[in-house]
């Protein structure tokens, strides 16, 4: 059996769609299958650059062993530098926490205008998150096999050119 891992979930009242209940879902539906005992600490803040602060929270008050960091970035170039900027917020808290946040961000222009496409982005990359979170904490061998292998989240993989 494996030990409780706690997992924090931060997201943005600004997302087009409620990516932290995906991930939720598919956190439990996970750890049930494969008996894993987690926990999850959710925080919603209103947009993307409060992130950065939700998750050292997350860390620092809710005690969480990683913390999947979602949200919505617009198609206007400041939207683009909010996201950016959120980014190295993060990559901030990462580095002063010793742990992972995985920063779970959709471009609206990756829609392409189709708000369906943009549902299915928003759904597959919560929900592979989720699961990446699961094996860095659970199974970082799993994680070791897949390097290299051009995997992606939110859309078909890459080519793998498997060079030895």
């Amino acid at each position: 059996m494996f030990a409780l891992k706690k997992i924090g979930i931060a997201d943005t009242t600004f997302a087009r769609a409620d990516m932290g209940s995906y991930c939720e879902k598919t956190l439990f539906a996970e750890a049930n299958a494969t008996q894993r005992e987690i926990s999850i600490e959710r925080y919603t803040v209103p947009g993307i650059k409060d992130l950065p602060v939700a998750c050292k929270r997350l860390f620092n008050e809710g005690g969480c062993d990683i913390v999947i960091a979602l949200g919505m970035v617009g198609a206007k170039p400041i939207d683009k530098q909010c996201g950016h900027e959120a980014s190295l917020g993060m990559q901030a808290v990462q580095v002063l926490c010793g742990k992972h946040i995985l920063e779970v961000f959709v471009h609206e222009d990756e829609g392409k205008g189709n708000d369906e496409l943009l549902a299915k982005v928003m759904a597959n990359r919560a929900k592979g998150h989720a699961q990446n979170a699961l094996w860095l904490l659970f199974e970082p061998e799993t994680m070791r096999k897949r390097a290299g292998t051009a995997r992606r989240q939110g859309f078909a993989d890459e080519a793998f050119f498997g060079l030895e």
